[in-house]
């Protein structure tokens, strides 16, 4: 299965926003109450476009997945034990694959395309947050190598801050 990922555009936000709005009925019937009306709103998404730091990711022209990745942080980020000081890091948001793509791989998948993206930008770090009660979330992130820095707590509950250092020579030592 092929996935093509482009930086999101303003005409793809209604597509967008449709299919989180369906990932989040899915969630809700499998007892994950991340997300909701509340959050992530379509106006996060139109500020992820006009910031460019939304991404999507299609098969066979259907939104399969989305995600913005930027250096933006909430002040609950100060929680974390963070790993990689020194390091130039990018924190992943709003990872959303679609109902209709779920369960085959698609955000294992989309996490190494991400990290390999960061990784040729240099980038050595990568930092997220999972919320606690997403067992598939939090599985998929475990197995993918990123490590518990600290919690944070939103609205929603708690949340685990996460980091996987994915650039190993940006810390070698000059010689």
């Amino acid at each position: 299965m092929e996935i093509l990922y482009r930086a999101a555009v303003m005409d793809d936000l209604d597509g967008v926003f449709r299919m989180v709005e369906r990932a989040v009925k899915q969630m809700e019937r499998e007892k994950v109450f991340q997300w909701d009306s509340i959050y992530p709103a379509r106006e996060d998404f139109r500020n992820d476009i006009q910031e460019k730091s939304l991404y999507i990711g299609t098969i066979h022209d259907k939104i399969a997945v989305v995600y913005a990745v930027n250096e933006q942080c909430d002040e609950q980020y100060q929680n974390g034990k963070w790993q990689y000081t020194d390091e130039n890091y990018k924190v992943i948001h709003r990872l959303c694959v679609s109902p209709d793509f779920q369960n085959k791989g698609v955000a294992r998948m989309t996490l190494i395309h991400i990290e390999k993206e960061l990784n040729s930008l240099g980038v050595g770090a990568i930092r997220l947050d999972v919320f606690c009660e997403n067992p598939y979330a939090l599985k998929l992130y475990a197995n993918a190598g990123y490590q518990k820095t600290g919690v944070a707590c939103w609205r929603k509950g708690k949340f685990l801050l996460m980091e996987k250092r994915i650039c190993e020579e940006s810390s070698l030592p000059i010689r």
